[in-house]
């Protein structure tokens, strides 16, 4: 799936790959005649990394799932949607999103959130093998720098399969509450308060959508999985203010993951955004204030907070290559407009506004076109950058610099 921002883009070819020697190939029709390489494993890339004027190698027909064990060999084609059915049918799943189009090999190479992640950590925390091919048409098992690379810091070549370490589907409360607009402010301050003490099983995400029609009010939404509905009923005491609407499912892994993707319809709009990661609370007033202070007609505006701690935390910073291991919560602004608008200032003033109470930090699946790299990965940059060079010197498959 390409989004629309990125739909005009239009390669020289687009080679379907349903193995190790289809990529090989591919790559060699790529560099003799000299044209870019981007992959494209399903899913999206919100900087538009999966599309290219040049030769897009999808890897789409590598999709599968088998059970060894504990251990799940995947695909490097495959969608979450068919990861969840497959480990289902034997009550294991993995820590990843709910989106069932999103492509299990990009979400990995990135970090990968989800409402499992402070249990269990990121879908990459969960990587124990790769193979893959290189530039140069090598097709190698991951080392233990590699597997360093690939746990949220991209790769230097075309992923091929992925082996996770499995954990136990949970039963669970998925959930969907929204809040008074009029009290936007309270509920983000009193979800920023409540996370430091929150169990690991309760993965509550908050978003404050302003929407395209200045009249009418923010739409204030909690939304996640947690053990239980009486922790529901706990985190709603927490929040603070009652919900005007409280939707619930109890059920298996599964069924809450269908419940929470819903109909994932696409978007014709063009998105554009700003990410960055917290220890310390953001200005709620200030940031409520400015989202609903000069509207455009047309222009939807978006805050997106996701729960950090737990899992996510215990890993060190320099384990893996994703270094945001200190964090409370990541915050995604995002402004979604008609094919070829351009957002207001609205979108980069609040990124101002909240960037000093930031780490610096921002998330890698949630990538900026023109963001430096030391963004992403902090003080684990310079270990990257020669890892990069050292399996992909001609940089092939090097993010364009900023």
């Amino acid at each position: 799936m390409v989004l629309p921002r990125f739909a005009a883009i239009r390669p020289t070819a687009v080679l379907p790959c349903a193995t190790a020697a289809d990529v090989i190939a591919a790559l060699g029709r790529a560099r003799d005649g000299g044209h870019a390489v981007a992959v494209r494993g399903g899913g999206h890339c919100f900087a538009g990394r999966s599309s290219s004027t040049g030769v897009v190698i999808d890897t789409s027909p590598m999709a599968g799932v088998e059970l060894e064990g504990n251990r799940a060999v995947i695909g490097a084609g495959t969608r979450l949607a068919e990861v969840y059915d497959a480990l289902a049918a034997r009550g294991r799943t993995v820590p990843a999103g709910c989106g069932p189009t999103v492509g299990i090999a990009g979400l990995t190479l990135g970090g990968g959130l989800g409402i499992l992640g402070r249990r269990h950590g990121l879908t990459c925390d969960s990587l124990v093998a790769a193979r893959l091919v290189l530039a140069d048409g090598r097709v190698v098992e991951a080392d233990d720098d590699l597997l360093w690379m690939l746990r949220g810091g991209g790769a230097p070549g075309v992923v091929l399969s992925l082996t996770f370490e499995t954990v136990p589907a949970p039963d669970s409360t998925a959930f969907r509450l929204t809040f008074p607009a009029a009290a936007a402010t309270e509920i983000v301050d009193a979800w920023q308060d409540a996370l430091p003490a929150l169990d690991d099983a309760t993965a509550p995400s908050l978003v404050v959508t302003a929407p395209p029609d200045p009249e009418l009010a923010p739409v204030v939404t909690v939304f996640g999985a947690a053990l239980s509905t009486a922790a529901v009923d706990d985190l709603i005491r927490q929040l603070r203010v009652a919900p005007v609407s409280d939707d619930r499912q109890a059920g298996t892994h599964r069924a809450t993951k269908r419940w929470l993707a819903g109909d994932d319809v696409p978007d014709g709009r063009f998105a554009y955004l700003h990410s960055e990661y917290f220890r310390a609370p953001v200005p709620a007033a200030e940031v409520i204030a400015r989202l609903v202070a000069d509207r455009r007609p047309g222009e939807e505006r978006e805050l997106d907070f996701t729960p950090w701690g737990g899992a996510y935390n215990r890993v060190p910073p320099d384990a893996t290559a994703f270094p945001h291991r200190d964090a409370l919560f990541l915050l995604k602004q995002t402004a979604v407009l008609a094919p070829g608008r351009k957002p207001s200032r609205w979108l980069d003033e609040s990124y101002a506004l909240t960037r000093p109470f930031g780490t610096g930090g921002a998330y890698p699946n949630f990538p900026e076109p023109g963001l430096p790299d030391r963004a992403y990965f902090l003080a684990n940059t310079a270990r990257l950058h020669r890892l990069r060079s050292a399996y992909d010197p001609s940089a092939v498959f090097t993010p364009p610099p900023a």
